[in-house]
């Protein structure tokens, strides 16, 4: 007995009106509050407004002042350094925490809470709590310096110590959240390849290398493509960190500009100076950067997974 016609995409669309109506309000509201900015973003662009004003077109001349901009090529510089400069420890660190839980078998949920709370709480309260502990004058960190008889450091005045401050704030926060993701990838390996190993003659770093690494490549490659779309999205770090909310501020990002990521110029030109169309210029080439800079990433992995 032959099956009949299907139904055409419209008398589906009926059938499952009431699903359809049911999601409607997501996609409603991801439509005004999110699909609807980026679009109008790329119209931005090639205007000249200042939030109040009539719009003036200006086609690519926002983008020809961004590529002889030197202010935007530095915080372009600020921000990939810090992101070097957190991302490769963080992720680092944090696989080998997930060793070390994965390898405890007491209080393991003891030790995730204790991972994962750096990750939910306040990026504010955590810019606070690192601008008093690396404080030049009254900062922890300076305090055990001279207790011990050595010379304070700069932390908030030097051009590398005050990225080395932002990353290690960075680093501190999202440390413990990819170790849970690493924990979650660990504990889905069957122990019968770790025996087996074991059995014939291999030793803990043949087998992290061999067996577990490998395995977990899928999951490395997640954090790495998550770890670079947020480590180069700093904003709030500096912003607090240094308190500069004026563009014209020559300390805007700290001293000699040291701190200022691209996301802090954006918003300095794009609400300090209220040059709404030239922030969006800043924020697209922005994007267009971090996606070129996460497939490269991908196809590093990925070509890494293809090895024999």
């Amino acid at each position: 007995m032959s099956a009949g016609p299907r139904p055409g995409p419209r008398r589906r669309v009926l059938r499952h009106w009431p699903q359809y109506l049911a999601i409607s309000p997501y996609y409603l509201l991801f439509s005004v509050f999110m699909l609807f900015p980026v679009l109008y973003t790329v119209y931005l662009a090639f205007q000249k407004w200042d939030g109040i004003g009539e719009m003036q077109f200006v086609g690519f001349q926002q983008f020809r002042f961004l590529w002889d901009d030197p202010v935007f090529w530095m915080s372009i510089r600020n921000t990939l350094v810090i992101w070097v400069l957190s991302t490769v420890p963080m992720l680092f660190m944090a696989l080998v925490l997930a060793v070390l839980v994965n390898s405890t078998k007491r209080f393991t949920a003891f030790y995730r809470v204790c991972l994962f709370i750096p990750s939910i709480t306040s990026l504010v309260a955590i810019a606070i709590f690192f601008g008093a502990v690396f404080s030049n004058n009254f900062g922890l960190i300076n305090a055990i310096l001279r207790g011990l008889h050595l010379s304070a450091v700069p932390w908030m005045s030097n051009e590398w110590t005050i990225k080395l401050v932002i990353a290690t704030l960075m680093t501190w926060q999202w440390t413990g959240y990819n170790a849970i993701i690493y924990l979650a990838g660990l504990q889905a390996i069957p122990s019968e390849l770790y025996e087996a190993a074991r059995m014939d003659g291999a030793g803990p770093v043949r087998i992290f290398f061999s067996i577990t690494i490998p395995l977990l490549r899928p999951i490395i490659l997640f954090t790495v493509v998550i770890s670079t779309v947020t480590g180069l999205q700093s904003f709030t770090e500096p912003q607090v960190l240094f308190g500069s909310d004026a563009a014209t501020n020559p300390n805007s990002g700290g001293p000699g500009q040291a701190g200022l990521t691209t996301l802090l110029y954006f918003y300095h030109q794009a609400f300090d100076n209220n040059d709404f169309g030239y922030g969006a210029a800043i924020v697209w080439a922005f994007f267009l950067l971090i996606l070129l800079i996460v497939l490269v990433n991908w196809r590093l992995v990925q070509r890494k997974e293809r090895r024999p």
